[in-house]
């Protein structure tokens, strides 16, 4: 849902409707040059406006099963400054504690929210996560 809203450098690509963005790997040089010719953007919208009301109505979910704070922050942040909802989940505040299972989680999350951001200390998570999820996972770290 970010590409249809963000920029219209982002809008007209069809490969980031609904996308996951799971690894580095997945992107190719056109992408690189869109994410941050849309970051540029952005920069410059919040140096002159401050924000924007672009994701009003959306909500974005920050499920963090490792300590962060730079890359949990700006993902908030950023949420916040287009004009959406965060919801925050951490592995304390998760019912993984009881023995949830990831799949299960993303699962009930997603009803929730309009996208996740995922950051797991296990290498593979976010694929897992993707794999069981409707809605796009941003890979922030497994």
């Amino acid at each position: 849902f970010f590409s249809r809203v963000i920029s219209p450098v982002m809008a007209t690509a069809s490969s980031w409707r609904g996308a996951d963005v799971l690894a580095v790997d997945d992107f190719d040089e056109s992408m690189v040059r869109e994410v941050f010719e849309t970051a540029a953007a952005m920069k410059r919208m919040v140096a002159a406006k401050g924000g924007s009301d672009v994701l009003r109505g959306r909500v974005l979910a920050n499920v963090f099963y490792e300590p962060s704070t730079r890359t949990m922050c700006s993902f908030d942040a950023a949420m916040k400054r287009l004009g959406g909802q965060v919801v925050s989940v951490s592995e304390s505040t998760s019912s993984a504690k009881k023995g949830e299972t990831l799949e299960d989680t993303v699962r009930c999350l997603e009803c929730y929210c309009d996208a996740m951001v995922l950051r797991h200390p296990q290498v593979g998570t976010a694929a897992r996560a993707a794999a069981a999820a409707r809605k796009p996972i941003l890979n922030a770290g497994d």
